[in-house]
């Protein structure tokens, strides 16, 4: 058995969806005014956090059918939980974690399809982003239970980080199988399943043969057709700053989007606040000044990953990796109260510089 590596297929994908113009796969203008066309809002709580779809319709509908497309939903975002939650000890992630063995460990097609484009995601960025950093961020207090004692010194993180590493995960797709090499290997696909779940709504919405939506899982984002008023959804990036207000606005249809940042997951440490991010080549949080990134993709689950892998990079590295493999990203960098722009070419290929300023 061998580990499943096959970095090209990441790029591809990528670049596959970021080659059209936005809204491609959309359907024509409708003849009906924005005024008749009416919005059902669905919204509840799932994977730790909450969502809203919002779909455009072309009649009110009536309680059954609203409960309906809620129940499909629901069901999709909990299916995910189910499998990829770290907190849920039924999950196949819990599972995996608690067993200590190096024997083939089965996972379903979810996990598989999520645990391949988070390896995809490793090798591109040499190990930035590594879903094998369960400890570490066990360690700095952002896992499921709290550390025993805290801050954790430098000898523990040292014996922690020898515990991580994406190359200790073989993964079989042909008979949908993982392996770990270490038996104390441990993982959290927390920084890709919520994207996946993202991407697993729009489908069962597809399915149900609705194609104006935007679905929104805790900041991560996927848009279809388009919006009420006959135009791409408009979806606003947060200005990570005390004064907080919207960044930039996206015209985003047939696309996802994800945001990672330093900031909405932190805790204090000796008289510091640090991040939630975790950076396995160091075993420490991040300490750059790259305050958030977002990227546009073709699938949530590829954009919440590489916005992820991104954010650990930093301003400098994650802009050098997002420009050799043409990801469509906006970097915001913080010097002291003042948050600089930075775009890719192929974020500015989408989102032309100053046409959706506010």
């Amino acid at each position: 058995m061998t580990a499943y590596c096959a970095v090209p297929a990441v790029r591809a994908l990528a670049l596959l969806c970021l080659a059209g113009a936005v809204g491609c796969g959309e359907p024509a203008p409708s003849s009906v005014t924005s005024a008749e066309l009416p919005v059902e809002v669905v919204d509840g709580t799932s994977m730790g956090t909450t969502y809203t779809v919002r779909l455009v319709t072309t009649e009110v509908w009536d309680e059954a059918r609203r409960e309906r497309v809620a129940s499909l939903v629901q069901r999709a975002l909990d299916d995910v939980e189910s499998a990829m939650s770290h907190y849920r000890p039924e999950s196949e992630v819990s599972r995996f974690n608690a067993s200590r063995t190096t024997d083939p460990f089965e996972l379903s097609p979810a996990t598989l399809e999520v645990v391949r484009v988070a390896i995809e995601l490793s090798e591109l960025s040499g190990g930035a982003f590594d879903v094998t950093v369960a400890p570490l961020v066990n360690a700095w207090g952002f896992g499921p239970t709290e550390p025993a004692v805290f801050p954790p010194d430098p000898a523990v993180l040292s014996r922690l980080r020898d515990r991580v590493g994406f190359q200790k995960l073989e993964l079989d797709a042909s008979t949908s199988s993982v392996r770990k090499t270490d038996p104390e290997l441990e993982w959290d696909l927390s920084a890709v399943a919520k994207g996946y779940g993202v991407d697993q709504v729009a489908a069962a919405l597809l399915e149900e043969g609705l194609t104006r939506f935007m679905v929104e899982v805790g900041g991560e984002i996927v848009a279809a057709g388009l919006n009420q008023a006959n135009g791409p959804w408009r979806i606003g990036i947060e200005r990570p700053a005390q004064s907080g207000g919207i960044e930039r606005v996206v015209p985003l249809s047939g696309h996802a989007m994800a945001t990672s940042g330093d900031y909405r997951n932190v805790r204090e440490v000796e008289g510091r606040v640090v991040s939630h991010m975790i950076d396995p080549r160091t075993g420490r949080p991040v300490d750059h000044r790259l305050a958030s990134v977002s990227v546009i993709a073709g699938t949530c689950l590829l954009a919440d990953g590489i916005a992820t892998t991104l954010e650990v990079l930093g301003p400098d590295e994650g802009y050098d990796l997002a420009l050799e493999h043409g990801w469509a990203a906006l970097f915001l960098t913080r010097d002291g109260e003042t948050i600089t722009a930075r775009t890719t070419p192929a974020f500015d290929q989408l989102v032309p510089p100053g046409a959706t300023m506010h």
